[in-house]
């Protein structure tokens, strides 16, 4: 039985569909006016894992993830630079899927831009002000948050408590100091879209509500998800434009993951801890570690990256790459039990059972090193060690890990494997200094050789 914790209902929840078999879920993609960091790879990661689950499971998944190509942000970038917004929307765009491959991130089904869908903003607006949940002023239209009697449900927050520290720039015109923006007038060379009330462009909150309905085809979501920094004002004002507007309920389940410091210190380009996609990359090489990073700790927790942390990730990927690296001989291919391995059933349906807890992802890590250790231990059992590898093949696949990709390149490398032949037959020929020359060889291009009692394992340095 699945369960999820829902930040709506502050519990944890079984988690049925409202179409059986079928998931629809959408969660807030990235604003296009920088590189991504890993903060941002935490969070599309994390919702890739679930929707993965959710596949595994059996669900037929939907999955809509936006990208803001229209924002504050954006602009003031735009002007900083002194280009146009629309090149510096598609450069990061176009850098937001290369980072989306370079980790192994499948796409969502549909990723709806903001620009895109401001037809369909505007028309929402309009139901809105009809409804008297919005009203315009000077060219900016308002949510009327007093209007709506649910705000702060998400948050936990009543009125009073969000009225405190609140102030009105003297550029606003709203009536209530907790009121938002649906429509923001254009200001003197900003971009703008004809509207109603006049050249504008919608506000941020007003996106996610009309294009996760619009793509997933219906008023209420089964998932909407996001980074908990979102909770407020972000994801409080969706259900309030939303709910305001159909009288439905907007998502039946709300998902946040926890944030990620760097240091201890959260992530900042002055403090000069800013790590992007790329970075990562080009110093680790492989995604696999930063994923193994992010599994290590529950989704909902926030997380502290740090090189030493990094370090201990990476060798707890060798232990996994050593084990499929040393099972690289054909007597370990082929060999599936004539019935299925009772212990490897086991250990399928203690992964399923965490992962069904709240998608506890550092115990579902757990239950692959345990079959790591165990296949270990079992060597000579070819049929075991088949099924054992067709199952951690099975629950990575869950994680989007490409276990022992590095390990393959040089199991496939011709050159590697001479030499590793020709230490061979130099140690059977009693010449060491021959063999010991090919090591330190080897090593240079980054192999590492154990010798065992009856066999030499190979494997690359992470």
């Amino acid at each position: 039985m699945l369960k999820i914790y829902n930040t709506l209902t502050r519990k944890k929840e079984q988690f049925i569909p409202q179409e059986k078999d079928k998931i629809k879920m959408y969660t807030c993609g990235v604003t296009v006016y920088d590189d991504c960091h890993i903060g941002h790879a935490r969070s599309l990661y994390i919702f890739d894992v679930i929707r993965k689950y959710l596949t595994y499971k059996g669900y037929e998944v939907t999955f809509v993830r936006n990208i803001t190509d229209i924002d504050d942000k954006i602009i003031n970038r735009a002007n900083e630079l002194k280009v146009d917004w629309k090149d510096l929307v598609e450069k990061y765009i176009a850098k937001y899927y290369e980072d989306l491959k370079a980790l192994g991130i499948d796409k969502a089904d549909s990723e709806p831009r903001a620009t895109e869908n401001i037809p369909d903003m505007i028309k929402y607006i309009t139901s809105l002000i009809e409804k008297s949940s919005a009203y315009e002023s000077g060219g900016d239209v308002y949510f009327d948050v007093r209007k709506f009697p649910k705000y702060g449900q998400l948050s936990g927050q009543n009125i009073e408590q969000m009225e405190t520290g609140t102030r009105v720039d003297p550029s606003e015109l709203k009536k209530d100091a907790l009121d938002f923006a649906l429509w923001k007038r254009a200001k003197e060379g900003e971009p703008f879209w004809d509207s109603p009330w006049g050249k504008g462009r919608p506000g941020w909150h007003i996106e996610c509500s009309v294009m996760s309905q619009k793509y997933l085809k219906t008023d209420t979501l089964d998932i909407h998800a996001g980074g908990r920094d979102l909770v407020f004002p972000h994801h409080e004002n969706e259900i309030a434009q939303a709910e305001a507007l159909t009288g439905k309920t907007f998502s039946k389940f709300w998902i946040h993951h926890g944030l990620l410091t760097i240091n201890g210190q959260k992530m900042s380009k002055s403090l000069g801890n800013f790590v992007t996609i790329r970075d990562f990359m080009d110093t680790y090489k492989d995604p696999d570690i930063l994923k193994l990073f992010f599994l290590a700790a529950h989704y909902s927790q926030s997380i502290d990256y740090s090189d030493k942390k990094i370090e201990e990730t990476k060798r707890s990927l060798e232990r996994i790459n050593n084990f499929l690296f040393r099972t690289h001989e054909p007597e370990f291919h082929n060999k599936a039990a004539s019935k299925p391995v009772e212990v490897i059933e086991g250990m399928r349906n203690r992964f399923i059972e965490t992962m069904d807890d709240d998608f506890n992802t550092a115990e579902a890590l757990a239950v692959i090193f345990d079959l790591v250790k165990m296949a270990n231990k079992r060597m000579d059992d070819f049929s075991f060690i088949y099924e054992a590898k067709q199952l951690l093949k099975e629950l990575s696949s869950i994680f989007s890990l490409g276990l022992d990709t590095l390990n393959m390149q040089i199991y496939n490398d011709e050159e590697i494997k001479r030499m590793i032949e020709a230490r061979e037959k130099a140690r059977k020929e009693k010449n060491y200094k021959l063999a010991d020359d090919i090591r330190k060889e080897l090593e240079k291009k980054g192999i590492i050789l154990e010798d065992g009692k009856n066999v030499t394992i190979w494997r690359k340095k992470i």
